[in-house]
């Protein structure tokens, strides 16, 4: 299994779900809002909850978040056509190893050979996510591996971006429980007026741009993402 590129190069379109244009909170899941899972679907995500409440307990911020974004995930998969008991399964186990150390989360990627052409010690925060898709896989064998590639790429993103890669990408930084920044909100009105690659893309821009804004790192390889999505986009345009 090749982590943490994303092999899928599908893209969602929007399907029969899309709501009228004056909605302006399509991108929030409905109180009550449930699908008709099959039992053993029904089964599976009862576990990985459970399992993610006893995972993320020490962190009661961080578990409200996982919670929120397999909500938001799942929402955003009815609605652009995406397999929705995939992308909540992905919500629920993205952050995973938000309660592991920094220093054992470096121990763990150096186990995997995670390499990012940098030291680790400079990317920690984007971790969490390439280390839980390698170590969760033994645990959870009936998923398939694209929820693997979602978690891995949830965190940095990747040159080829399938639909549940992008789901997962955007649910993460749009939940309800994250502060409406000018970004955020943006992200967060073109969902179901504009296609899943374009929310994406707005997302993945919007977060290169707060991280400059900020001062922080820039891992070198979300320039090169950057770069050869910015291309694919530019090819499909002339099209």
């Amino acid at each position: 299994m090749a982590l943490p590129t994303c092999a899928s190069n599908r893209h969602g379109q929007i399907g029969e779900k899309m709501a009228k244009k004056n909605d302006t909170e399509l991108w929030r899941p409905r109180q009550g809002e449930r699908i008709a899972y099959e039992r053993w679907q029904e089964v599976s995500l009862r576990r990985l909850e459970d399992d993610t409440r006893i995972q993320l307990a020490p962190k009661p911020r961080r578990l409200q978040h996982s919670l929120s974004v397999a909500r938001t995930a799942e929402h955003l998969a009815v609605l652009y056509d995406v397999d929705p008991y995939l992308a909540r399964a992905a919500g629920l186990l993205h952050d995973w190893d938000k309660v592991v150390s920094n220093e054992e989360l470096i121990l763990r990627a150096k186990h995997f050979g995670i390499d990012l052409g940098v030291p680790l010690e400079q990317v920690v925060p984007l971790l969490h996510g390439m280390v839980a898709a390698r170590e969760l896989p033994d645990r959870y064998p009936h998923l398939p591996v694209e929820v693997w590639h979602a978690i891995a790429c949830h965190t940095s993103a990747a040159q080829d971006m399938g639909p549940l890669d992008m789901v997962l990408f955007v649910a993460d930084g749009i939940e309800p429980l994250r502060r409406a920044t000018e970004g955020i909100s943006a992200t967060r009105a073109l969902v179901g007026h504009a296609s899943l690659e374009d929310v994406y893309w707005n997302a993945f821009v919007g977060g290169i741009i707060y991280v400059l804004e900020g001062g922080r790192y820039l891992l070198p390889r979300t320039i090169e993402v950057y770069n050869s999505q910015a291309r694919s986009r530019a090819q499909r345009a002339r099209t």
